[in-house]
């Protein structure tokens, strides 16, 4: 399948400059066949801001970079209106976000002001400045990078910011194997070594025939029990939302793409559940990351998945 090879041109590119994670890079190419914004969770000094480059080198695109901090305003991602007096007339300044894939370096460490105006960018597509709107590059997608709550100079995400990302995903430490080839090897890699594997036309193209993947309705009545089900659960504060099921949806069929068919099967929907579902579900006792996708294992399990014979 063309699609599939395509697809793997990109992640072979990426691992030019990334050492081992070959998981972590499928699903992160996953979201971004699914049209979908992507959230890194993770401390510092594991590679999210390389990985991040090494994708928008691969996939061809314009890419800009915004280090969050305190002092970052909104208009530093809109843009704003400048007055020209040669032309006597006030022209639009692009912002950060004026781009096709933008890097958000540290997003909780924003202030609330700046970090909702990154997400309304994220949900409507288009920037609105002095009353004129301004459509951001196709494809959009956004990367963003957060240190764990709690870190010096970091406040939490609302629950509705965080359901605006198509997945959230930990890089994780390396294997000692893989940390081996890091010491090893850091100066023979490097982001020069990517290449471009792709353009913003074949990636449109390749969003595209995401939509086409074929879902069949026992696996939609699947995914709706599970939805339903984490609305239900005492243990849970807040479920799965309508537009979470929507992105685990969008995931499961991209991961089908990647597989290289053009029909999804019910090993999809899990493989993805993790990274689409884990953020969206809040218990109400406060717990670690990995116990909220121990949760969404649980609600899988708590459900009868369609047989390969009902697909």
């Amino acid at each position: 399948m063309d699609a599939q090879k395509n697809i793997y041109a990109v992640i072979e590119e990426v691992q030019k400059a990334v050492i081992g994670k070959q998981e972590l890079l499928k699903i992160m190419m996953t979201a971004i066949l699914a049209s979908g914004h992507i959230l890194i969770d993770d401390i510092p000094g594991v590679g999210k801001t390389t990985i991040a480059v090494a994708f928008a080198k691969a996939l061809g695109l314009q890419h800009k970079r915004i280090q969050f901090t305190p002092d970052v305003l909104p208009s530093d991602l809109t843009g704003f209106s400048m007055y020209d007096k040669e032309s006597r007339t006030f022209r639009y300044q692009e912002g950060a976000a004026m781009t096709q894939l933008l890097l958000a370096d540290e997003i909780n460490r924003a202030s609330p002001k700046t970090q909702s105006a990154l997400l309304e960018v994220m949900q409507e597509g288009r920037i609105s400045v002095d009353g004129i709107t301004h459509p951001v590059p196709s494809p959009f997608i956004v990367i963003a990078t957060q240190n764990p709550f709690g870190s010096s100079g970091t406040q939490e995400l609302p629950e509705s910011q965080v359901d605006r990302f198509m997945i959230r995903i930990t890089v994780g430490y390396p294997t000692a194997g893989e940390e081996f080839l890091i010491l090893k090897d850091q100066s023979e890699r490097s982001l020069d070594d990517v290449h471009a594997a792709a353009d913003p036309t074949l990636l449109l193209s390749l969003q595209k025939k995401v939509s086409f993947v074929h879902m069949d309705d026992s696996l939609y009545r699947y995914m709706v029990s599970v939805a339903q089900l984490s609305r239900k659960r005492k243990d849970i504060r807040l479920g799965i939302s309508p537009r979470g099921a929507m992105a685990w949806c969008r995931m499961t069929q991209a991961w089908a793409l990647l597989q290289g068919r053009d029909y999804a099967l019910p090993d999809d929907m899990r493989h993805v559940a993790a990274a689409s579902l884990g953020h969206r579900i809040w218990p109400v006792s406060t717990l670690t990351e990995e116990s909220a996708e121990h949760i969404v294992m649980l609600l899988l399990d708590s459900v009868p998945a369609p047989s390969l014979t009902e697909v």
